[in-house]
């Protein structure tokens, strides 16, 4: 039971995400509008269209993440549910609809989950032929409509009771001071490992306080809020100066023979972390590795959000604590500048926490492993780039139940975790994984992770796309990797040589996923796919080792 309401909050962040995306353009859009910029009026227009209206965009990208097969169908439910919810309370309550805006955000988020999950149940539903034409996804909008109804009406008797418990939230954050924004630092970092920030985040951001009818602390810094922006200020030290001066200790303890391998490594998450405010990939370097070295990082963040405060710095961002949001929004900044010294003391901090546990301790960051687990032996799995060498890393298309991804992780539900090759992931880039349930399994790759999971989704829906083979069970079916003299690539086929054509088990071949096996020779097959440069690359690599 836990479990399950566990993996369904993790899947409640991802889905947050799609809507939060939309926030750096919009970000853009309104600062270079202002008259301190480029000054052009539509500009930034465009640009607070998007904050007047984040209850909408939340409906429909929180339907959309948390449907199957992230179907628009759930998205259109999403906004019928949202009007109907919103205009709905507002009669209810006998208010204005513009008086709804305070809590457009939680609303928008309660119908994009309500939406998603009524697609998940009832779009493949059949109806009497009279009304057929209602079935399937067109009947997800009208139960989403109906379901809304419900929640306007709770919406507009609890009305009074719900801002006055906002307003309670806000004042008891407030009223916490310091205290507050230290644990809000050190729970930020530490709910990264199960991707729940993303929840704690959202109430930060969007839901705390209020100034001209915009609430959230990222909502009103851009509204131009001059108290707004206590919960951003204080990850600019750690992302912009902090975690990159962690990956300069690391790159300063790696071994001689690596320095130069691991440096453009560290050197690209470092440049990502400053420019663009993304951590995880330097994060998960050292998560697992030295736990309590990471709670030091969360403690340093929590503190960070302290001193930032002290000193009556308000920094803001549209993505995240980087160099671009810096710059983009200093104009909007009170004491920007404070950030300088704040940024060299916690570089300071950092490098010599990391350098000092990394020697102390021996960790095994980049640069430091063992040979043989930085030189991998190559394998199938590793011949094969891009989706194709994701899917076979993960077991097979047969393995995967769901693919899907946050800002920097994918997001995955398999049907048996241990067919993952951990090494051959690596190979192609992660960071590192989190098992997460039974069946569960995040793979941290950075900012390319919506892209990544793309690739897989439509590798694995082409019509053409080769069949994912286990290469182990080919080559058992083959006679064993010692019976296998050559492997040819062919158009549409590999051509193999064995040693002994009596120990080729022809019924295991045929069951091994192939599209077909041809024997013109007891020494000699045709094996039929599609990719067969990567097939014989397979088994060349199963060869050689």
């Amino acid at each position: 039971m836990m479990k399950s309401f566990l993996e369904w909050i993790q899947g409640l962040g991802r889905a947050l995400m799609l809507p939060i995306a939309v926030l750096p353009i919009a970000g853009l859009l309104l600062r270079l509008g202002q008259p301190d910029l480029l000054n052009i009026a539509f500009v930034a227009a465009a640009g607070d269209a998007v904050f007047a209206n984040l209850g909408i965009l939340f409906a429909i990208g929180v339907a959309v993440g948390l449907a199957k097969e992230n179907h628009g169908a759930a998205g259109l439910a999403g906004a019928v549910a949202y009007f109907i919810s919103t205009h709905g309370t507002a009669a209810v309550a006998g208010l204005p609809a513009k008086e709804i805006a305070r809590l457009s955000v939680p609303l928008g988020i309660i119908c994009g989950v309500v939406s998603g999950a009524l697609y998940n149940r009832y779009s493949n539903i059949k109806l009497p032929d009279y009304l057929a034409f209602f079935g399937g996804r067109r009947f997800v909008p009208i139960a989403a409509g109906t379901a809304a109804l419900g929640i306007a009406v709770v919406f507009g008797i609890a009305w009074p009771v719900l801002v006055a418990g906002m307003d309670s939230l806000t004042r008891a954050v407030v009223e916490a001071g310091s205290l507050g924004l230290f644990v809000y630092g050190v729970l930020n970092r530490v709910l990264i490992v199960t991707g729940l920030h993303h929840i704690l985040n959202n109430v930060a951001w969007f839901i705390l306080g209020e100034f001209a009818g915009k609430t959230g602390d990222l909502n009103r810094f851009f509204a131009g809020d001059p108290t707004a922006g206590a919960f951003m200020s204080g990850f600019f030290p750690v992302m912009m100066f902090g975690l990159p001066a962690a990956c300069l200790a690391m790159y300063h303890t790696a071994r001689p023979e690596r320095k130069r391998a691991t440096g453009g490594l560290l050197l690209s998450m470092g440049l990502t972390s400053f420019l663009t405010g993304v951590t995880e990939p330097i994060e998960f370097t050292f998560m697992f590795l030295a736990p309590f070295l990471y709670l030091v990082h969360a403690v340093l963040t929590g503190l960070a959000m302290v001193t930032m405060d002290l000193l009556g710095t308000r920094l803001g961002f549209s993505f995240s604590a980087g160099f671009f949001d810096y710059v983009l929004n200093y104009g909007k900044a009170t004491h920007p500048l404070y950030l300088i010294p704040v940024g060299a003391l916690y570089f300071g901090l950092y490098y010599g926490l990391f350098r000092y546990f990394i020697v102390k301790l021996d960790l095994k960051t980049p640069g430091r492993e063992p040979l043989e687990a930085a030189t991998p032996a190559a394998k199938g799995s590793r011949k094969a780039g891009g989706a194709e060498g994701f899917v076979i890393a993960l077991g097979g298309a047969a393995n995967l139940t769901s693919v899907d991804a946050c800002t920097t992780r994918l997001r995955l539900v398999l049907v048996d975790r241990s067919k993952v090759d951990e090494p051959a992931l690596k190979a192609l880039g992660a960071r590192g994984m989190i098992a997460v349930g039974p069946n569960g399994l995040q793979v941290v790759v950075g900012p390319i992770a919506d892209q990544v999971a793309s690739d897989i989704r439509a590798w694995l829906a082409g019509g053409d796309a080769p069949p994912v083979l286990d290469v182990r069970s080919v080559l058992e079916a083959l006679g064993g990797a010692a019976n296998v003299l050559e492997a040819d690539a062919k158009p549409g086929r590999v051509l193999v040589t064995v040693r002994d054509g009596a120990a080729v088990k022809a019924d295991a071949l045929g069951s091994a996923g192939l599209r077909g096996v041809a024997r013109p020779a007891a020494g000699r097959l045709h094996l039929l796919h599609p990719d067969a440069t990567a097939l014989a690359a397979a088994l060349a690599g199963r060869d050689q080792r």
